[in-house]
């Protein structure tokens, strides 16, 4: 499942917190790359445990609490705290595969990754190069979003950034682990949940509608990964 929420922030708001990532000091993002990501890593990262990677984190996962999009498509058990990085021309990240499981600094926490998310701030007209391409089953799609869209995509896939040449680039990243662990079954469970929600609102019969509804929590009962 690769897919876009568009607007998790108002351009307003991704502005707001571009300016500010924009006066931090940044860190060689090679310090979260495992051995072979760091051989192809080259971008800057803010450091975890700076207080606007916390701040600016926090606000993000409480918007995405509210996402009725992003709920659905992720059933998120847990959510890695998200991580914000910087590229500038002569940066990229050339082909890699996420960690299968990523632990929580400063805590006993693993998270595993079985979807990654990127949440753009920066503006698309606002640098040249940065798309995120992701090799798919149909070949490679390039996606570079609006300020304050999210790129939800399986953590299994084959990733990289192309080589930004004009501007910067800024982002937050992070991983999901879900409740449902295999891709294909999620992809189905969101989309039975499009389909009730449409259902509902043209007021479709009710009897249809519990047992349509039965058939996704039942799903839901059977994949879910406690």
């Amino acid at each position: 499942m690769l897919l876009e929420i568009p607007d998790v922030f108002t351009r307003e708001e991704a502005a707001a917190m571009h300016e500010a990532l924009c006066q931090a000091d940044w860190l060689d993002g090679k310090v979260t790359a495992g051995a072979q990501s760091a051989k192809a890593k080259r971008n800057r990262q803010l450091a975890e445990s700076h207080p606007l990677a916390h701040d600016l984190g926090q606000r993000i996962l409480e918007r995405l609490a509210t996402n009725a999009v992003f709920m659905a498509a992720a059933l998120p058990e847990k959510i890695y705290p998200p991580l914000f990085n910087s590229y500038e021309p002569g940066h990229d990240f050339g082909d890699h595969i996420d960690n299968a499981i990523r632990p929580i600094n400063g805590t006993r926490e693993r998270v595993r990754t079985d979807l990654s998310a990127t949440l753009f701030l920066a503006e698309p007209d606002s640098y040249d190069g940065g798309e995120l391409v992701m090799r798919t089953g149909f070949g490679t799609q390039a996606v570079k979003l609006a300020a304050g869209s999210l790129l939800l995509y399986p953590g299994t896939s084959i990733h990289r950034v192309e080589p930004v040449t004009r501007g910067r680039r800024i982002a937050s990243f992070f991983w999901v682990q879900s409740l449902i662990r295999d891709d294909g079954q999620r992809e189905m469970l969101l989309d039975l949940d499009m389909a009730i929600q449409r259902l509902t609102q043209t007021g479709a019969e009710q009897n249809a509608l519990i047992q349509i509804t039965g058939v996704y929590h039942n799903l839901l009962r059977r994949w879910a990964d406690l």
